[in-house]
């Protein structure tokens, strides 16, 4: 199959938003919002693949006029646009977060439990909302973490040494704990800081993405997603087209159909859809 004809052939788009259809201010290219709305018109549907929480999502979803489900929490979550009907969720299991908390006491390393709604933390975590790298994101500071184990979607560890934050993603890993997925990964602000998120096994963009594929009654030939980070790797190793922003990361780039030549504070996106669109428009 030519470029061209699987390009005539891509019916859903979905975006990475922080670092691609995002700027670094926080705001969609005028132009991507353009073609959006054209794109439309040729039957293209448009969702989010994104770390943020599904409330911080609404706002970008109502900009671009996006109804269908999203994706948020790296997989985790994935909610209608009015956020009453779940698609898809996965809680972690409370022995797995009750594990995270006795961890980070021990070794003084910043937690916090990520729900669906918001993220909670504890006035001994209190630099939380600064440190996490979750835009938009409804930070709740509670007296104890022990009413908010049982339906903890995401568990993120915070912290300034990497040796012992590497070490609590080894204890969270096989064989010490079973039924886990991790990401341990630098901080895109801070760069002393590192992150280990913890989820159940079976979250991630990739899985996210083939599950919503299969939601909506489409195909991974009928799909592109556009990506920029490291959390974006799973949906680069399914079999829809791969488009990589500029800015992205070297292992992105090495795996995408289409590397673009503008970043996402160039309007990025805005150079693919564009293309998405001659391709629809072509006789």
């Amino acid at each position: 199959m030519s470029d061209i004809d699987r390009l005539k052939n891509i019916n859903l788009v979905v975006f990475d938003v922080d670092g691609t259809l995002l700027s670094d201010k926080g705001e969609v290219g005028e132009k991507t919002k353009q073609l959006v709305k054209e794109l439309k018109k040729h039957g293209i549907i448009f969702s989010f693949a994104s770390g943020r929480l599904h409330s911080a999502l609404i706002p970008i979803a109502e900009e671009l006029n996006i109804h269908i489900p999203l994706i948020s929490l790296d997989g985790t979550v994935i909610k209608s646009y009015q956020g009453k009907e779940y698609v898809y969720r996965s809680f972690l299991k409370q022995k797995h977060v009750n594990k995270a908390i006795e961890l980070s006491e021990k070794f003084l390393v910043n937690i916090a439990l990520c729900h669906a709604d918001a993220i909670y933390y504890t006035e001994s975590n209190a630099v939380i909302p600064k440190l996490l790298d979750k835009y938009g994101a409804f930070y709740k500071e509670v007296k104890s973490y022990d009413d908010y184990t049982s339906e903890t979607l995401e568990i993120v560890f915070a912290g300034d040494n990497r040796r012992i934050v590497a070490y609590l993603r080894d204890k969270f890993s096989f064989p010490f704990t079973l039924g886990c997925t991790i990401s341990f990964f630098r901080s895109h602000t801070y760069d002393e800081i590192y992150y280990l998120e913890v989820r159940r096994s079976g979250s991630s963009k990739g899985k996210a993405l083939l599950r919503l594929i299969k939601h909506l009654k489409t195909s991974v030939n009928n799909t592109a997603v556009i990506g920029d980070w490291y959390n974006d790797i799973s949906l680069f190793e399914t079999k829809v087209l791969k488009v990589a922003m500029q800015n992205a990361i070297a292992e992105l780039k090495h795996n995408a159909d289409i590397v673009l030549s503008k970043t996402n504070n160039e309007d990025g996106v805005s150079e693919f859809l564009e293309t998405l669109l001659e391709a629809k428009t072509k006789k």
